[in-house]
């Protein structure tokens, strides 16, 4: 356990809402007008994964009038602060994820609300938009990165450990979501453990780490034990 010692601590500013370029995905501020359309076939269409929603507090949704409200009101929050992620290859919106839980004054923040299109995952779309906030969350000068799901959502759970988060226990009948229990597993990465986790997102994304058919030739998780 970490001993208590004194901080030379200031509370921070909250993040701004404004885009974050990267080489796979851009993060743009949620916008319903122009990320709407995309967002609903890439999230309810046809080809959307049937598993998005199980462990989601929301949807799915039948009608676009619901899904257009939800995405309002996800535009209109300061936190969770929502972003749209925009494939740099198509242009379009193909998910959305946020920052939740925003706590300044202990240097606490948190990236959830994940949703991402069936094309991003297992993709380095989906590894960068996580990155993307997770490096701007540690450049303001947050101390402390969680990652919370429900502790049977195995997907969640696998992403998290592979992404570089610790897990550090299992809050038992924490929620009632959907009028089911919800246990939350709860992971976490500090700011000292950042650098070695920002080195190998780093080289993890880089064009040389996969081959001609786009697979990749070191797992994350390799690369941050190096």
């Amino acid at each position: 356990m970490t001993e208590p010692h004194p901080l030379n601590w200031r509370p921070l500013a909250s993040p701004e809402r404004r885009a974050l370029p990267g080489r796979y995905v851009n993060l743009a501020p949620l916008d319903p007008a122009t990320h709407g359309d995309d967002l609903w076939q890439a999230l309810q269409g046809p080809d959307a994964d049937p598993l998005l929603w199980d462990y989601l507090a929301y949807g799915p949704f039948s009608e676009r009038a619901s899904f257009d409200d939800w995405l309002a009101g996800n535009a209109a929050s300061a936190d969770p602060m929502f972003f749209a992620v925009i494939d740099r290859a198509s242009g379009h919106a193909v998910g959305l994820l946020s920052f939740l839980r925003i706590t300044p004054r202990d240097g606490v923040i948190e990236i959830g609300h994940i949703a991402f299109a069936r094309v991003m995952q297992r993709t380095p779309a989906s590894t960068e938009a996580v990155y993307l906030l997770a490096r701007l969350a540690f450049e303001l000068g947050y101390r402390r990165l969680e990652w919370k799901c429900n502790a049977l959502n195995a997907r969640s759970m696998r992403a998290a450990q592979r992404l570089g988060f610790t897990f550090e226990g299992t809050f038992r009948q924490h929620m009632v979501v959907k009028d089911r229990n919800r246990d939350t597993a709860w992971f976490a990465i500090l700011d000292s453990e950042w650098p070695r986790c920002q080195h190998a997102f780093d080289a993890w994304l880089d064009g040389s780490n996969f081959d001609a058919e786009g697979r990749q030739r070191t797992h994350l998780a390799a690369l941050r034990q190096r």
